[in-house]
């Protein structure tokens, strides 16, 4: 089996973001393979549905060492993802492999990628608007069952279809249910939620067929270490320092695939850049108001 070189240096650098911020899969890896390598859409999503088996336990491990991971929380999560993922991954099936389905699946993962941008977003603007500091301890989270579950399932579905789940939409939509734990510990509670739901995923991306074992394997050898370097680095790191990377990268994604020409892409993320650029800066020239702590419950 012949590694593609290119894809292990580009897979080691997505390594240290997915480490970093628990986003991966369509946000980051499958958007390389497919703009930058010529991938097809199908097997870019499946092939890194199958490395990620192997690359988000070595980030769980760093966060369940640094206690910045809940695996109640991530239990409810996986009781709605895991089936759900299994659904997703035979919906992709059922859309082929003609270049209108393929047309359909980047549109789907584009508008998910821009759904998730948009949250962070909001949720960014949100805590400063009522000075709030996420400074709750992951431990002591009052769990929501329901909506946690919930979420898991809706992840699960657009895991199944187009990688993208874990860190982009699941982490935004976990932000707003539970508002002030700090973003490092649900990347820690997420990235172990999605040992299970990946190998959910992957077994059904390997059951219908999609999955390129080369690019598979050079996404391996690339980003597996770099996980662990991402990883320890998010354990300590603050929101102020890994959100707006992220937001950034998958909104730039999340543009390519809703159809922007290159022009109009990098217009956008100009703008995008210039805007985010200068909220921040008057943002954080005024003093909080407000630090604030998750109440106790069932942790």
């Amino acid at each position: 089996m012949q590694l593609h070189p290119y894809i292990v240096l580009a897979s080691a650098v997505v390594g240290v973001l997915v480490g970093m911020t628990g986003a991966g899969g369509g946000a980051l890896m499958t958007p390389m393979l497919i703009l930058l390598f010529g991938v097809k859409p199908s097997t870019a999503i499946s092939s890194d549905l199958v490395a990620a088996v192997l690359m988000r336990p070595v980030g769980a491990i760093v966060h369940l060492r640094r206690g910045t991971a809940n695996l109640r929380l991530a239990g409810w999560m996986v009781l709605g993802s895991v089936p759900a993922a299994l659904l997703g991954a035979y919906l992709l099936h059922l859309l082929g492999t003609s270049s209108g389905a393929q047309r359909r699946v980047e549109t789907a993962l584009g508008s998910a990628l821009l759904l998730g941008a948009a949250g962070m977003v909001l949720r960014a603007v949100l805590d400063r608007r009522h000075g709030i500091r996420r400074a709750g301890v992951v431990g002591e989270l009052a769990l929501r069952p329901l909506p946690t579950v919930a979420i898991g399932a809706l992840g699960g579905v657009v895991v199944g279809m187009t990688s993208v789940g874990s860190g982009s939409l699941m982490i935004v939509l976990l932000l707003f249910v539970y508002p002030l734990i700090g973003a490092n510990q649900l990347v820690g509670t997420d990235l172990c939620q999605a040992v299970p739901l990946t190998l959910a995923a992957a077994l059904g991306a390997l059951a219908f067929g999609h999955v390129a074992f080369p690019v598979t394997a050079s996404i391996v050898v690339g980003s597996v270490p770099a996980v662990l370097v991402g990883a320890l680095f998010s354990s300590r790191a603050p929101d102020r320092v890994v959100r707006p990377v992220i937001t950034f990268v998958v909104l730039a994604s999340g543009l390519k695939y809703v159809g922007l020409s290159t022009s109009e892409l990098g217009a956008a993320l100009i703008a995008a850049g210039l805007l985010g650029a200068g909220w921040w800066a008057v943002a954080h020239g005024r003093p909080r108001r407000l630090v604030v702590s998750e109440g106790t419950g069932g942790g």
